[in-house]
């Protein structure tokens, strides 16, 4: 069975405190998962070591950078290479969320070299893709979508492929309240499974592990989960309210 994970995005909000409680709690609630499940929590750079020093003795519990540089090292004031992170042993980076996309204009072909950068470093990337809300109302989705995971991800070999967890994020059901029903979520999850297995067959396409993005809240969680081809959830700010993110973690299937 393919990884069910809770991934929780807790974008540029907690202070230090903030961000320590909030994960004693969520830990403190000894939620035990199954072999094929996992928790990530993406946190903001400064609290990476504390993060990950708090999750230490838990079972299938992983912390996340938020993003990392496409360079390897060098003159690039305020950025963080995947280096830096494989350094202190993060296991997982977020990678083109709509919100780099979208604030930070992040190209395809700059993603597809954080995705190199991250795996020569044994870090797992969460990649995400997704459509705005002017390619959904056009109906042209898919072709949107295939085009963001060829240009960014099928450069790799096999090998590398199965690193991956994908993270599909219809941007204009993030933070907007709306959400995509569970039917549109799992047509969207098999249309781009179904681009992998013909790019690298169907019995590793059904290995990678596909998340949905778009407003997971406790009260939709299990119904999304349910879905055949849905492996999950990249949570935002239902993430930062401890009973929300515990129902959802108690939703993985």
């Amino acid at each position: 069975m393919r990884k069910q994970i809770a991934a929780a995005n807790w974008k540029m909000n907690c202070t230090y405190q903030q961000a320590e409680n909030l994960l004693d709690e969520i830990l403190g609630a000894g939620i035990g998962l199954g072999a094929q499940q996992e928790v990530v929590f993406a946190v903001p750079f400064p609290y990476l070591i504390m993060a990950n020093s708090e999750v230490a003795d838990e079972t299938n519990y992983f912390v996340a950078a938020q993003n990392c540089y496409n360079k390897k090292s060098g003159a690039y004031t305020g950025e963080v290479s995947a280096e830096m992170l494989q350094s202190i042993k993060v296991p997982y980076c977020v990678l083109g969320h709509s919100e780099r996309r979208e604030y930070f204009q992040e190209s395809n072909q700059m993603l597809a070299e954080k995705i190199d950068r991250c795996l020569e470093n044994d870090i797992s990337p969460i990649f995400c893709c997704g459509e705005p809300l002017q390619v959904r109302e056009a109906g042209t989705q898919n072709s949107f979508v295939e085009t963001q995971l060829r240009e960014s991800l099928f450069h790799l070999p096999a090998a590398s492929i199965t690193r991956i967890v994908i993270a599909y994020e219809p941007i204009w059901a993030i933070g907007t309240g709306k959400t995509a029903s569970a039917a549109q979520a799992q047509e969207m999850h098999a249309h781009m499974r179904s681009i992998l297995a013909k790019q690298y067959g169907p019995m590793l396409a059904n290995n990678i592990s596909i998340l949905y993005g778009g407003s997971v809240k406790a009260a939709n969680a299990k119904e999304l989960f349910s879905c055949p081809d849905v492996d999950g959830g990249l949570v935002g700010g239902a993430s930062l309210q401890t009973e929300e993110f515990k129902t959802i973690i108690k939703s993985l299937k």
